[in-house]
């Protein structure tokens, strides 16, 4: 008889329903000008309801609310999309529906409106108390999937994005301008159906990153259809973002994945420096094949290998003039998860924050110094968001880190709010969750608008 999937066990099993909690316990204290809301997605399969791999859920919103040094609430929420609905994937013509999505990857906000992001389809619009409005197509302007990872320019407002597909047009860029109307399109060519996660943004330029986990058709249905293709090659692209059509420069790297991008920016020079979290082969294959049906004989051994899987925080350092990328390993600890001052986005960021397992750390990548506190071996730590300080003039680095933690046995959670500053001291507050919140994957700051 099959047992349950590994990736719907412990820290990572789904919760079978939506509550509200009001008033919860805190220890410590909370900043009192943290006044908004952390919402953070993941995928969350219907109860009975098998999944194929972790990142096939439906999407399901977590949300804290925080206001003058109180938690006032907690609530979940299931994306209410058309994929959760059961509609087909398929119109009557047979053309894609883009409504069909699981929206369980991210949450942003832009233009007043607040999304949940899956790069198969369409965002999703969602209310601060995370009801669903409904899949949003920008005025239908938009006909490619939208990337769960997209990125807002500090000083424009602009949202740079794109969309990949499984057939052409198989990479598109888009650009909203700051009211939230989709003001450029152009597609992009890449060889094939690459399986692009994510990019980066310069002040002037988008980084593409052309790496080789490709689409298998033969996989659809059964799995995540995307597989390491070693015939594919690995490139990086850089394309000026403020002229239409821009042609893209292409600069081969050693053969890599890259699920997610820390910072990039334009050096003294000219150069494009990027940072981003790398997989080798050998980890990125350890990882994807970790199996789905823990009665496989072949399980443990995967399992084992995956959970010793390393991605580096790494380098890359490409000159327009000599065509070269320079590559370069910054840490050997394994990390995932990097975030940022949004502030700092596409121009250059002193701080990167991430996940070492257990552990928060903090990169100085100035300095080099590397700090971080460490939790109990025993619990599953998420991402961490960099919420700037409001108050007078700041450093780059004042502010808090906020981040959802789960037992591995999954009874418990907790949220944690972390000074910034100084990550080693620990948390300053901790809210105490009202049921075990399955790790997901991304979540953001919605602060209040001022009175």
């Amino acid at each position: 008889m099959p047992q349950t999937p590994a990736h719907m066990t412990g820290h990572l099993a789904p919760v079978p329903d939506e509550i509200d909690a009001a008033d919860l316990p805190v220890t410590g204290t909370l900043p009192p000008e943290l006044n908004g809301r952390y919402i953070r997605n993941g995928p969350n399969p219907l109860p009975g309801e098998p999944s194929d791999h972790w990142f096939l859920g439906h999407g399901m919103l977590h949300g804290v609310r925080l206001r003058d040094g109180r938690a006032e609430w907690y609530r979940n929420r299931w994306v209410r999309t058309a994929y959760l609905a059961g509609r087909p994937e398929l119109r009557p013509d047979g053309t894609p529906d883009l409504s069909i999505s699981a929206a369980n990857t991210h949450v942003i906000g832009h233009a007043g409106r607040i999304l949940a992001l899956e790069e198969g389809g369409l965002p999703y619009e969602v209310t601060p108390e995370l009801d669903t409005v409904g899949a949003h197509d920008f005025g239908g302007r938009l006909t490619t999937a939208m990337t769960a990872h997209p990125k807002q320019d500090p000083a424009t407002g602009e949202l740079h994005f794109f969309g990949y597909g499984m057939v052409p047009p198989y990479l598109t860029y888009h650009r909203l301008d700051a009211s939230g109307e989709l003001v450029h399109s152009r597609e992009i060519t890449v060889p094939g159906g690459t399986m692009m996660h994510d990019f980066a943004i310069t002040e002037h330029h988008v980084v593409w990153l052309d790496l080789p986990l490709t689409f298998r058709p033969e996989l659809v249905g059964k799995t995540m259809p995307y597989q390491w293709d070693d015939g594919y090659g690995a490139r990086l692209g850089v394309m000026r973002h403020d002229r239409p059509d821009a042609p893209v420069r292409w600069f081969d790297v050693d053969p890599c994945y890259v699920f997610h991008v820390g910072d990039a920016h334009e050096d003294a020079s000219g150069r494009i420096v990027l940072n981003a979290v790398r997989y080798a082969r050998a980890d990125f294959t350890a990882l994807w094949s970790t199996p789905d049906i823990t009665d496989d004989p072949a399980g443990p051994a995967a399992a084992a290998a995956a959970s010793s899987a390393s991605a580096l925080l790494h380098r890359w350092t490409l000159d327009p003039v000599t065509g070269v990328a320079k590559e370069e390993t910054l840490d050997d600890r394994s990390v995932e998860f990097p975030t940022l001052d949004d502030e700092r986005v596409g121009r250059g960021a002193r701080y990167l924050y991430a996940v070492a397992g257990p552990e928060i750390v903090k990169y100085d990548l100035s300095g080099g110094e590397v700090t971080g506190h460490a939790l109990p071996e025993w619990t599953s730590t998420g991402e961490a968001v960099f919420v700037p300080a409001t108050s007078g003039p700041r450093r780059e680095d004042d502010g808090w880190l906020i981040t959802i933690t789960t037992t591995l046995d999954g009874n418990a959670s907790r949220l944690l709010v972390l000074d910034a500053s100084d990550v080693a001291a620990g948390p300053v507050a901790t809210v105490h969750l009202p049921r075990g919140v399955p790790t997901g994957f991304h979540g953001t700051w919605f602060p209040d608008e001022p009175s």
